[in-house]
């Protein structure tokens, strides 16, 4: 059986130095017990040192982001291959963060999808409905929709390799949290889905990642 995975999204946290801290906090009780799969996604600027930190041990770094671009003229952008050479293994798609507040859309999240994969990234994609959707009874409906044009291009009958992490943007902030059945429901329904389109049986890792 593989391990559950559990992945920290620090957001706009942490300074080199204190992440330099944080991780050094993280390795110590990991060392205690290896029962889950660990990744952290820091900052930017604290990609690096938290790479360095974890050399020696079996936690996964990501990146909160990346441009759709593979290089060129886009100031402030960071492009999959800079975080593969930092020593990313996985990187946040489509976080509710970024489609609310930087207005990213469906296509836009499907770009960066296929670049990950291109630069030998893991995907973490993230899904979710609005307040809105939910009351109108579209959840399975936007999930869906948004795994497919997210996933367009990619090859399922090659071994997947992604994530898929169902967000409610409503519980976000919130103080208000979906019940846990209702997220198994959701978790099944995204297997289903990922499932249906690929010809290998495929059952993703699927995380939640909302308040709670």
């Amino acid at each position: 059986m593989r391990k559950i995975l559990v992945a920290a999204n620090w957001k706009m946290n942490t300074t080199p130095t204190t992440a330099k801290k944080l991780i050094g906090a993280i390795i110590k009780e990991h060392e205690r017990g290896n029962y889950h799969d660990i990744l952290i996604c820091p900052p930017f600027t604290s990609l690096g040192v938290v790479s360095r930190h974890i050399q020696n041990n079996d936690i996964a770094l990501g990146a909160q982001n990346h441009s759709q671009h593979v290089n060129g003229a886009y100031t402030g952008e960071i492009s999959a291959s800079m975080l593969k050479d930092i020593g990313c293994k996985y990187v946040l798609i489509g976080h509710s963060e970024r489609r609310v507040l930087m207005k990213e859309s469906n296509d836009i999240i499907s770009e960066k999808f296929n670049t990950a994969i291109a630069h030998d990234l893991i995907p973490i994609l993230c899904v979710g409905e609005t307040i809105n959707e939910r009351e109108q009874g579209q959840t399975k409906a936007v999930i869906q929709n948004q795994i497919d044009i997210a996933t367009q291009g990619y090859d399922f009958k090659k071994k997947a390799c992604f994530v898929v992490a169902y967000e409610p943007i409503w519980a976000i902030g919130s103080g208000n949290t979906p019940k846990p059945k209702d997220v198994n429901t959701i978790h099944e329904f995204i297997k289903d889905v990922v499932q249906s389109a690929s010809e290998n049986n495929l059952r993703p890792h699927v995380l939640y990642g909302g308040s709670v």
